[in-house]
């Protein structure tokens, strides 16, 4: 997945305040001075890496010593009868199931690519709630618009491209010209990826509400940056607080989570 990534906020970016009036009157053009950010490392994100990869170590292991049984999918994937039946897990723990070895790869190469920088601009938390939010949203339209059984984290994987598209937007006066390529580069991405999701057996409903949810979450709750300090001590901020954050992750839940009620009452009435 080759995708152009912003720069990250370590990156050297204009001073602010600047306009083109001011440079139309023959101001000096902005200078390039350092910003510092927080260095915390992509915890998160390594941890689901791990988890995944043991959790594929178990379906594994199952199929060999329980006759061919994939326990961890039997009782985790995305199961519309069961679903109906009540078993609602299986609108989050798809996230960590993957059907092959290829399957568990591409996914998580992807969130190897995405992740690292989206969680430092996030932080854990924020980051922990697109993941689940992403997963929670493309099951549920899974489980809306399509009768097969499915797993796989690549609902999360698109929520975090609809996340890094809505940072990107949102922020584009702070990211400058790289901005507008890299989003077009993401539309490209997700929509080849949207694409290929019409081949059978390809859960592409699920994509579609992974990036729907992440969008959703990223609009209300992602991070709106900003620089703070005096030069040349400048530090970027996020002017949303992690209330904001939870409020919006909270909402796309219920909004999730109702249309789910709603659907299984009619199916059971």
């Amino acid at each position: 997945m080759n995708q152009d990534h912003p720069p990250s906020p370590d990156d050297s970016i204009p001073s602010i305040g600047q306009d083109r009036e001011d440079r139309l009157r023959g101001a000096p053009p902005p200078q390039q001075v350092p910003i510092s950010t927080s260095q915390q490392r992509p915890i998160v994100t390594y941890t689901i890496l791990v988890l995944a990869v043991i959790i594929y170590i178990l379906q594994m292991a199952s199929q060999n010593f329980m006759g061919g049984t994939d326990l961890p999918a039997l009782y985790g994937m995305k199961v519309n009868e069961f679903i109906l039946q009540g078993q609602y897990w299986r609108l989050i723990t798809p996230v960590f199931l993957h059907g092959s070895i290829m399957h568990l790869g591409f996914n998580m190469y992807a969130l190897f690519i995405l992740g690292p920088m989206l969680e430092r601009l996030y932080g854990h938390g924020r980051f922990l709630g697109i993941i689940f939010v992403s997963g929670f949203a493309g099951n549920v339209m899974s489980f809306l618009f399509s009768a097969s059984p499915s797993l796989g984290s690549s609902t999360a994987i698109f929520g975090l491209l609809g996340a890094q598209g809505v940072l990107l937007y949102q922020n584009r006066q702070f990211y400058g010209r790289v901005a507008q390529r890299a989003l077009i580069n993401l539309i490209v991405i997700a929509g080849i990826n949207l694409v290929i999701g019409l081949s059978p057996g390809i859960d592409n409903w699920g994509h579609i509400g992974g990036l729907l949810g992440g969008t959703l979450f990223a609009w209300f709750g992602g991070p709106v940056l900003a620089v703070e300090g005096i030069a040349p001590n400048y530090r970027v901020v996020n002017q949303r607080s992690m209330g904001d954050s939870i409020r919006a992750g909270l909402s796309v839940f219920v909004l999730f989570g109702l249309v789910t009620v709603v659907y299984v009452f009619l199916q059971m009435s």
